[in-house]
């Protein structure tokens, strides 16, 4: 409760003071961080792009996404979605579905032509950027919008990288890479198909380029030695996948075995199964709970049919029959041989174990800096050469299609940066709304919405597309679970709970302001305000 005061005013005495000596604080609003925003690779402004999706102005809340993505489609269906693991309505009930509202976006552009902005100002420079996987085509995209003229040079017959050759079509239909990429190359960039680059420096001078940014995707499997009488029925994962983009598909057989435990591993498996094998089994050394692999994606491959068998491990191959030696977890998590075998039949052994980046078309620049198989680059994302840039797979870390279009987006940014001869800066961070700030009493009880999936008997049997889109009922429902947090939304509650009508309306999409001639500094609206877009701060001196 707050305490009892009281006021003396003197003959002529001002407004300013009439709030008395005893305020100590004073309410400030505030924006903060929402953990979705902090959390997304790409660097998306999610809530933002949310807000006008409740309002039902799809347009709008596109042109927002796109503003830092410009594969909207795309992600909506490949991005593993953490921003919906950090979301602080998961703590109420369930999480905002995020990626689903994402993809329906990214489908009502396609759906209604929606094209990027004009670019109105031409700086005068030239950049070539190498692959047109997501960090290649992200970093196209923003350097367009800069003004800057853009070349993607792409050594396969189409374009998307990895998205294309490397994440199966019940996931990813082709026609949505096409339908995002014509997009942007409808801006003005330039995509030459069928030009693979052996000499980077060279081929800056033949062009008049003056920067580059390299966003080569992982493309070679990982290999490992197995003990092979026929080495004919091992293959890796990658030429599995990168198969699947041609027409002659590849000849698994009936009983197809991987080895790994990613969500290529998973992929693979399950693409196997659409091929024909009866029997799809995924070897994997550890247990389920460690497999690197995404949830959602080993529940789906288990409902599809495919086996998995854990603990255990590859040790020769011979004929049609793969020798599985089982393993045991030490007290470390890590997994230990038991000298303990069985065998297999197999008619094709498929491992998934990782993938490389190519680097040969950086051999003509050996001073250029690689550390552990990864390009090194600075904060910036420029790497030891001036005015060579490199993101996406190539730079390690996280080998997303989200992760690569946040290292475009930058790497675009620094590059129009290094063009115009100044120093990049990034902007700094709001402090994170955590759950704790909020006031859930606001927020009703909503569930999430469950995304339509296709029945079990065509997932096995084709490649349509698995998880289908929200409707437009769907995805306004979704969006408006969104609580805004951090980021006042008007609401009016500062506005109905202040004692002292010290709280200004300034109109609709100008938020408030306080009048503190007025405000005593109880802080009930902090104590009230629904998405904890008000902080206490001391009184200045």
């Amino acid at each position: 409760m707050r305490k009892p005061y009281a006021i003396t005013l003197d003959v002529g005495s001002s407004l300013a003071n009439l709030t008395g000596s005893w305020r100590t604080q004073r309410p400030v609003y505030v924006d903060r961080l929402p953990p979705c925003n902090a959390t997304c690779a790409a660097g998306e402004d999610i809530q933002q792009w949310l807000f006008h999706a409740e309002e039902g102005n799809y347009e709008t809340a596109w042109r927002s996404l796109v503003r830092d993505n410009p594969l909207a489609a795309i992600m909506g269906r490949v991005c593993y979605h953490p921003c919906e693991g950090a979301c602080n309505r998961g703590q109420l009930d369930e999480s905002v579905g995020i990626n689903a509202v994402e993809r329906f976006l990214g489908d009502e552009a396609n759906r209604y032509g929606w094209e990027f902005e004009p670019v109105t100002a031409e700086s005068g420079k030239r950049v070539l950027v190498i692959g047109s996987g997501p960090a290649g085509l992200s970093a196209a995209y923003h350097l367009r919008r800069l003004g800057n003229a853009v070349v993607i040079l792409e050594a396969e017959t189409s374009s998307g990288g990895m998205m294309r050759y490397g994440i199966p079509q019940y996931r990813l239909p082709r026609i949505t890479i096409d339908q995002d990429v014509q997009r942007i190359l409808a801006m003005g960039v330039e995509l030459r198909l069928d030009h693979r680059v052996d000499d980077i420096e060279q081929t800056m001078r033949d062009g008049n380029f003056d920067a580059c940014f390299l966003g080569v995707g992982s493309q070679l499997g990982k290999r490992a030695y197995i003990p092979a009488g026929d080495a004919r029925r091992i293959t890796d994962a990658v030429t599995v996948l990168h198969r699947m983009a041609g027409d002659e598909k590849p000849m698994l057989g009936r009983r197809v075995v991987v080895y790994g435990g990613g969500n290529t591993a998973v992929d693979v498996a399950r693409t196997a199964r659409r091929l024909g094998a009866e029997d799809s089994i995924i070897v994997y050394r550890r247990t389920r709970d460690r497999m690197p692999a995404h949830r959602d994606e080993v529940r789906e491959a288990i409902e599809e049919g495919v086996k998995l068998k854990w603990l255990s491990t590859i040790a020769a191959a011979d004929d049609e029959l793969i020798t599985v030696e089982k393993m045991e977890l030490d007290e470390k998590g890590f997994p230990q041989p038991t000298g303990e075998l069985e065998t297999m039949e197999a008619d094709a052994l498929v491992l998934a174990l990782g993938q490389d980046v190519d680097l040969e078309l950086l051999s003509k620049l050996p001073d250029l800096n690689i550390v552990h198989g990864a390009v090194a680059v600075d904060g910036a994302q420029m790497t030891s050469r001036e005015g060579v840039f490199a993101g996406g797979d190539m730079i390690g870390g996280e080998r997303t299609v989200t992760a690569a279009v946040g290292h475009g987006k930058k790497a675009a940014r620094a590059i129009d940066a290094y063009l115009r001869g100044v120093a990049f800066k990034q902007k700094p961070k709001h402090q994170m709304a955590t759950y704790d700030l909020l006031n859930t009493w606001y927020y009703a009880d909503a569930p999430k919405t469950v995304r339509p999936k296709l029945d079990i008997i065509r997932r096995q049997s084709t490649f349509d597309e698995v998880i289908g889109s929200l409707d437009e009922a769907t995805a306004l429902y979704e969006a408006r679970r969104c609580m805004s947090c951090g980021n006042c939304f008007e609401c009016d509650t500062c506005y109905g709970v202040c004692p002292d009508n010290a709280v200004i309306k300034l109109g609709p999409g100008k938020r408030f302001e306080f009048n503190y001639d007025y405000c005593k500094g109880c802080g009930l609206c902090v104590a009230e305000c629904p998405c904890g877009a008000i902080r206490m701060e001391r009184e200045p001196n």
